[in-house]
Parts: C-alpha cells; structure tokens; sequence
C-alpha cells in the first residue's frame, strides 16, 4: 500500500508541478501581451497627438493664405471641409486606445489622407502667389507643416512596428490558444492609399468663374 501511495503523491507532484510550470508560462505571455498592448496604445496616442498638431497649424494657415488677393478660394473651402471631416471622424476613436476595428482605421485614415491631399494643392497653388510665399508667417507656416509631416510619417511607422510586434506575439504558439480568450486581438495597420503615388491635379483659376461644361470641354488639347 505504501508503495501506491507513494506513486500517487508522485504523480500528483508531477502535475502541480506541471501545471505551476504552464501557469507561469500563461502568465509571462499574459504580462507580455499587456506590455505590447500598451505600446501600441501609446504609439497611437503619438499619432494622434501629430495629426492633431497639423489640425492646429490649418486654421492659421488658411486666415494668412485667404489674404492673398484673387486666391483660388475653392482650394480654402476644400481644406476647411477636409479638416471637418477629420474632426468628426476623430470623434468617433478613443485618442488614447489604438482601433481594434479595421474599418474604423480606415475611415480615420481616408479622411486624413483627404486633408493631406488638399493641403498639398493649396501649397501648390500658393506658389503662384510671391507675395504671399514672401511673407515671413507664411513660410513659418509652411516650414511646421512640413516638419509636421515628417512627423506624422515616423509616427505612424513607429506604430505600424509596435502593432507588428503585438500581433505577432498574439498570433504565435502557444499564446494564440489563449490570447483571444483573455481579450487579445490582432490590431489593424495603417496602410498605403491607393492614388498616393500620384501628384494631386490643381486647377489654377485664380478666382475666376468656373466656364459652363461645353462640347468641347472632352476634346483633348
């Protein structure tokens, strides 16, 4: 009898034993999923704190741009709506929780990419205007949006990395038989536009009435 008793105080060691070892491991991959979920977290945050510093700059930049005598005030209302729209989109996000819904980072990201579109064709624009590219407010303007989209372009790669290293530890064995259950999933990424390789069309009316379509209108020049 004590021969079995001690081969069943064994194998009930060898269990806890094992399971001790299999629940320090859950919980070593549970504290790493935590951190990587942070990081993404916090990598979002920056993205939107640098989107956020360019809505700021736009105000100003479309008062001292509207100055200009005879500016093509359809480029002024493009920017001033895409910037709305950014606005309402961003209502929608927690600015602190990186979007765990694909759709939601897409409409985030058209919307942004919108305003960057708009904004490129009134810089555009702005350079048949030297009186106002001589201005020293303008060129200050100018100089922080630029950097600011450089900015925007690291920080939106920072995330993209973070959100890499956190789906991949999501994803792998033997966290993904558990990850999901406790709450963790694969966040989306930003990705390329289509259309963002190409130069936007600017139309340079210079204030002038838009002519009636016409015949001729689809003839090529």
């Amino acid at each position: 009898m004590s021969k079995v008793l001690f081969g069943c105080l064994a194998i009930a060691a060898i269990i806890v034993f094992i399971a001790l070892i299999g629940g320090c491991a859950v919980a070593g991959s549970y504290n790493r999923l935590v951190s990587l979920q942070q990081k993404v977290d916090q990598s979002w945050a920056q993205v939107q704190n640098v989107y956020q510093r360019r809505a700021d700059l736009i105000p100003n930049l479309v008062n001292t741009v509207a100055g200009a005598a005879n500016f093509e005030k359809s480029t002024l209302t493009e920017v001033t709506n895409a910037r709305a729209s950014v606005g309402r989109v961003q209502m929608t996000l927690d600015p602190n929780k990186a979007p765990t819904d694909a759709a939601k980072l897409q409409e985030f990201q058209q919307a942004q990419g919108q305003l960057s579109n708009a904004l490129s064709r009134l810089l555009v624009v702005s350079e048949r205007y030297p009186e106002l590219r001589a201005t020293e407010n303008f060129q200050n303007l100018q100089a922080q949006l630029e950097g600011t989209e450089n900015r925007i372009s690291v920080e939106r790669g920072n995330f993209n990395t973070a959100v890499q290293e956190y789906n991949t530890a999501v994803r792998i064995f033997p966290t993904n038989l558990f990850a999901g259950v406790l709450g963790f999933q694969p966040r989306p990424f930003f990705q390329s536009q289509p259309g963002a390789e190409r130069a936007p069309t600017v139309n340079f009316n210079f204030g002038s009435p838009t002519p009636a379509p016409s015949a001729m209108a689809t003839a090529t020049p």
